[in-house]
């Protein structure tokens, strides 16, 4: 397994679009929560209604908060890693590398499991930059709270989890499609619009919460809205705990329909004609 994450670790730092995609999460990343932080301090900057919000919301960027305000506004962007992840699988049938590994003396486990190893080390990369600004945006907002840097840490590998289970789903496009264009298209269509699409009309029209099942919507919830969102009003304060409540039995669910996603492509290797 080390040598593996080695090898398409050497494979991976010499992609450029590798690189790209590091840019631009180190710039949409502190960007997307800037502009919520922004707004924030134009709600709190009155002196009299500013002292009455902040006691209400709190500093959604001070530790400890700053884990799951970050962690809700970066996770938009999964995108981002998924485009990598659907052309480093896919460039592996372009360029007929998969069978030259084979031809080298891996077996077929052998492939599918280095793939792995490229989301993994992708969602490592992209979990990591998420930390840096978290703690970045907590030791500047308010350095008085820094001593509270420990709590709420349970965001880190909830982000993790989060951003592994989707780019698996992303992979698992890529993997049987095999051509990068149409399944970034379909992996698009389905994130941004079917699946929303899906999930609000089950919720608000056939009044069935059904939609939590769905596979990204299941993730999704692994990471609530932040606190000084969810806390507005008596009835939002009672959906914000439950959806807080909820985050187990999401990591459940998460954790099996990724295990069932690897499972499908380990199975489909195994008998796919190379």
């Amino acid at each position: 397994m080390l040598s593996l994450i080695k090898i398409e670790w050497l494979k991976i730092k010499k992609y450029p679009a590798f690189w790209w995609m590091l840019g631009i999460v180190a710039l949409t990343y502190p960007s997307i929560n800037l502009m919520f932080l922004k707004v924030y301090e134009d709600i709190t900057k009155g002196k009299e209604t500013g002292a009455i919000a902040k006691m209400f919301l709190g500093n959604p960027y001070a530790f400890p908060e700053t884990w799951h305000t970050v962690a809700f506004f970066s996770s938009f962007f999964i995108v981002l890693p998924a485009i990598l992840v659907i052309m480093l699988v896919t460039n592996e049938y372009n360029y007929r590398t998969h069978r030259q590994n084979i031809i080298d003396g891996w077996d077929r486990k052998e492939f599918i499991t280095s793939k792995l190893c490229d989301v993994l080390i992708v969602t490592a990369i992209i979990t990591l930059s998420y930390s840096i600004v978290a703690i970045g945006y907590g030791s500047y907002t308010d350095s008085k709270n820094f001593y509270r840097w420990s709590e709420q840490l349970q965001y880190i590998p909830l982000f993790f989890l989060q951003t592994f289970a989707q780019l698996s789903i992303a992979f698992l496009l890529g993997y049987l499609i095999k051509k990068a264009f149409i399944a970034l298209g379909i992996f698009l269509f389905h994130y941004l619009i079917l699946e929303n699409i899906a999930v609000s009309w089950f919720k608000y029209q056939v009044k069935n919460d059904i939609g939590k099942f769905f596979p990204f919507e299941v993730s999704d919830r692994l990471i609530p809205v932040p606190a000084f969102i969810g806390n507005f009003g008596q009835d939002m304060k009672a959906g914000y705990q439950k959806a807080l409540d909820a985050i187990p039995m999401h990591v459940g669910l998460t954790l099996a329909i990724t295990a069932i996603i690897w499972i499908i492509c380990y199975r489909v290797h195994s008998k796919r004609d190379l």
